[in-house]
């Protein structure tokens, strides 16, 4: 029977992974063989209404179960706390986790621990937005400056962002609220595909998806670059041929690049128009940044989906090293921490694109950009949500695209609950995909290992 207080009552933590590079999506030139994966997470409560809360976070295969362990880790500090107070304050759950003295000594702040305390986060403001019955992008949309100003830890931040101005941003988001949400419910918000230039994709596939991504209303494409420099120059002739000059065309190195190989190479390829280099080389390399930024332009500098924590963009955004901000919905602490990046990028008025290129990030990620367009930025002008064209299907409210935009979501939370089956299918080890999969693998290396004997004995 429920309580007279609804609480918390589970957190259930599932290691589930998809096999990507089976077909090499998601290929580039740091991650070869990524297997698309989810540390993921349901927080169960003993409300009436038999609420829950689902959150992830996104790694790339191996190491998944070692995410999986942070987030259980963390169990103990939220089963048995009140529905009633965490909705009310997702904010006071991220400063318990990452205050937690022992905790922090894992960080502080970044990481597998910092990253695991996000996927709880997420899944709290999941069962916030349920609880209200709104999608989270109009859940932050609606509510009071000074209320969504005080979920923000200004710790590090005061000498870009104080909470005072953090409100009156957010107050001047409300002025023509109204008519952008009623472009946001008509047109959706614009988006960049990733799908045609994952690193492993043969030329053909590259073209022909290339001009899929035009036919289906895409104004950009982004392709990984930074193995080899001739194949690049081959296949950003491929790509700009297929899309023809008004098409922009990113390009993506994935922190492959010192700095002085980042200007090199971007500037052997500018020939293609390149819109901009993303993560031209280490995520925690500001300065390196900024020297990457002076050396391109006007090619622009986009970074952000390994940044991890709101200080370092803050180093980033006062160092002048990024034209284009890419946060990312599951790699920094959680909501709380993504609304002061966005609002960051707001006072520095540099352009958030985020990164998308995982499972579920499209879906966690498309109530971030709207509510920045609704709230904080007010402009769509020179912003995109990437998006990839895969497994979407796993989750029960999946992105929906139309003519190279997101359309709004209307299901209440943070789109962040994968399909039961799927969840039975995927998860690793023991779901029937991997059962059968780790099965055939067993029986091919005896078969191996029995003709090596044969061929001894013999």
């Amino acid at each position: 029977m429920p309580t007279s207080v609804p609480r918390i009552t589970a957190l259930d933590t599932y290691d589930i992974r998809f096999p990507t590079s089976r077909e090499l999506d998601g290929s580039d030139a740091m991650n070869p063989d990524p297997d698309y994966s989810a540390a993921y997470l349901v927080l169960r409560t003993d409300a009436q209404e038999g609420l829950e809360g689902h959150g992830f976070t996104f790694t790339i295969g191996r190491g998944n179960d070692v995410q999986v362990a942070a987030i259980d880790a963390l169990r103990a500090h939220v089963v048995g706390r009140s529905l009633d107070e965490l909705c009310a304050d997702p904010g006071s759950l991220g400063r318990d986790l990452i205050g937690d003295s022992q905790l922090r000594w894992l960080g502080p702040e970044k990481g597998v621990m910092h990253m695991a305390i996000g996927a709880v986060i997420n899944a709290v403001w999941d069962l916030a937005a349920k609880r209200e019955g709104k999608p989270l992008w109009q859940l932050l949309a609606d509510a009071e400056p000074e209320w969504l100003a005080g979920q923000i830890d200004y710790r590090y931040l005061t000498d870009a962002l104080t909470r005072e101005e953090a409100v009156a941003i957010l107050r001047r988001g409300k002025e023509g609220r109204a008519a952008r949400e009623l472009d946001l419910l008509a047109r959706g918000y614009p988006a960049y595909t990733t799908s045609p230039g994952w690193l492993g994709y043969s030329d053909e596939k590259l073209t022909r998806l290339a001009r899929q991504a035009v036919a289906d209303g895409f104004t950009q494409i982004k392709l990984k670059v930074g193995a080899d420099l001739d194949d690049d120059i081959r296949r950003l002739r491929a790509a700009r041929a297929a899309v023809g000059p008004d098409v922009r065309i990113a390009i993506d190195a994935n922190q492959r690049w010192n700095v002085d190989e980042a200007v090199a190479w971007t500037t052997a390829l500018a020939e293609f128009d390149p819109y901009w280099i993303e993560e031209p080389t280490s995520p925690d390399d500001v300065l390196g940044h900024a020297a990457v930024r002076a050396g391109v332009a006007p090619v622009k500098v986009a970074t952000g989906e390994h940044v991890q924590n709101r200080i370092i963009f803050k180093q980033l955004l006062q160092a002048g090293a990024i034209d284009v901000l890419q946060l990312d919905a599951a790699r920094v602490g959680g909501v709380n921490e993504n609304l002061a990046i966005l609002l960051l990028a707001a006072k520095f008025s540099v352009p958030v694109c985020p990164h998308a290129g995982g499972v579920g990030l499209c879906e966690l990620v498309q109530h971030l950009s709207m509510f920045d367009y609704l709230a904080v930025s007010g402009t769509v002008e020179g912003r995109m949500i990437e998006f990839v064209d895969h497994l979407h299907q796993h989750f029960v409210d999946p992105v929906v695209m139309r003519d190279g935009r997101y359309t709004a979501p209307r299901a209440p939370g943070f789109s962040a609950r994968m399909a039961p089956e799927s969840m039975a299918r995927f998860t690793y080890p023991d779901g029937e995909f991997w059962a059968a999969d780790l099965a055939g693998a067993a029986e091919a290396a005896d078969a191996t290992a029995g003709a090596g004997d044969r061929e001894t004995a013999a």
